[in-house]
């Protein structure tokens, strides 16, 4: 991002400080710690509350809940990037023998397995996970589904243990062994853990109706580790934060972090305030897109958010069970931001050079007599919008080949040809198959069908 300094302006620092104290304050939490990233950096960071008698530092450990899950999504997604599974897959061939047999990956990523939303008694949270030693004690072997596959989010922590146990079976280790190697040290995450490491919070219940605490169980929750085991540090998670931004060769790329984020299935609420991707999920927040997760164990809760459009990323962290929403926290501290300081759009450059040929694509063309404008964009994308608004617009990214695949919309995946005529001169374009012409139904040898010889007639 240009043109913005490297530091917050007071007065948004003061915003932030203020909502951070007002959240641990009426939250009645022991302890809140949180931050703002803007262009992948952390700009602001506060704590509120003690921690061993003093302010809780970036460096002390907190335990993060389901934020776990988009950890093991994203070492899903390797293995499928490296052509090791396909989300498609159903459970049973990489890992035979549970109760989700027929459960896909993909499925199991987005909660749309219609698993149990958890694991028969007793509560996994608060207990250890030696009681659950085989993966046939986290789902009722008589009753695994509660809803048919595929039809519906139902949110299901032991879906997340099997993607846990999928991960190990495939590498051929413990999938926090694998986490640690090929996620958390290239990253520089070496504070995430699976237990406590010191310095750490301590987790707390706090009563209802009177400001009185008790300690709530640390536990070791085993196979069901993968649904929230880990343990995090402010510094970290924006580490996670700008990872989940930008994408990082080393780690998982943009590209497939931008699949994570698209809503896997319908969402539940018609207005679809919140949807789940790929270990991912989505919230609507005054009027912007967040991706993030929300996390819980007793004792704690963590939120992490990340707007694209704003290039903002706040998280939240705290050592009460219930109280003071992080998640909330996070989507206000960026919504805060956003209006104190909006981001600025990029200058515009002229390309650094021309490519003739590829401007001679610009502007109008027709499908059928339905009139469109190509565009040419930086990176050589095309980018093509309907001037009547809505419609068949797409972006299109260029293919060593020769022709270019649509990125959104209704062409997403598809394939942009330019068809030449035998002189080398632009016949017209095919867009899967849909023809685009200079004129409104051009030439009747590009539009299938032919065109009607009398032309264009009055009345």
């Amino acid at each position: 991002m240009t043109d913005l300094p490297d530091e917050l302006l007071p007065t948004t620092r003061r915003a932030l400080l203020h909502r951070l104290a007002v959240a641990q304050s009426e939250g009645r939490t022991p302890s809140m710690v949180a931050g703002v990233l803007r262009g992948g950096r952390l700009v602001w960071s506060g704590a509120r509350g003690l921690v061993d008698g003093h302010a809780p530092t970036p460096d002390v450990q907190y335990r993060i809940g389901s934020l776990t899950k988009t950890f093991v999504a994203v070492l899903v997604l390797r293995l499928r990037d490296e052509g090791l599974l396909d989300l498609a897959d159903p459970l049973s061939r990489h890992l035979p023998g549970t109760p989700a047999d027929d459960a896909t990956v993909a499925q199991l990523l987005s909660h749309s397995a219609g698993l149990a939303a958890e694991t028969p008694a007793p509560w996994w949270e608060r207990t250890e996970g030696s009681l659950r030693p085989r993966l046939d004690d986290i789902l009722e072997a008589e009753r695994p589904l509660r809803h048919p596959a595929g039809r519906l989010h139902h949110y299901s922590n032991p879906g997340y243990a099997l993607l846990g146990a999928l991960v190990g079976k495939v590498r051929g280790g413990p999938w926090g062994e694998v986490l640690r190697r090929e996620v958390l040290a290239p990253l520089g995450m070496d504070r995430t853990t699976l237990l406590p490491e010191p310095p750490h919070a301590g987790g707390f219940a706090v009563h209802p109706w009177a400001d009185v605490m008790r300690t709530e169980p640390l536990t070791d929750t085993g196979l069901m580790g993968p649904a929230g085991q880990l343990w995090s540090t402010g510094a970290d998670l924006a580490r996670w934060a700008a990872f989940l931004g930008a994408g990082d060769d080393t780690v998982l790329s943009a590209d497939t972090l931008a699949e994570m984020r698209r809503p896997a299935v319908a969402p539940n609420d018609a207005g679809w305030t919140t949807a789940y991707g790929l270990g991912l999920q989505l919230r609507r927040h005054e009027g912007r897109l967040l991706y993030g997760h929300t996390g819980s164990m007793p004792g704690f809760t963590a939120g992490l958010w990340v707007s694209e459009a704003d290039g903002l990323a706040a998280f939240g962290l705290a050592n009460a069970t219930s109280g003071g929403s992080t998640a909330q926290l996070a989507a206000e501290l960026i919504a805060l931001t956003a209006g104190h300081e909006p981001r600025l759009p990029e200058p515009w450059h002229p390309f650094p050079e021309v490519d003739e040929e590829l401007l001679a694509l610009t502007g109008p063309w027709y499908w059928g007599a339905a009139p469109t404008v190509l565009r040419l964009r930086p990176g050589r994308v095309l980018e093509l919008t309907t001037l009547a608004g809505g419609g068949r617009g797409s972006r299109f990214r260029p293919e060593p080949d020769g022709t270019w695949t649509g990125l959104d919309n209704y062409y997403a995946g598809e394939t942009l040809r330019v068809v030449r005529r035998a002189d080398g001169s632009v016949s017209h374009l095919d867009i899967g198959s849909f023809v685009h012409t200079r004129e409104p139904y051009g030439p009747d040898d590009a539009v299938p069908g032919g065109v009607d010889p009398e032309g264009w007639r009055a009345g």
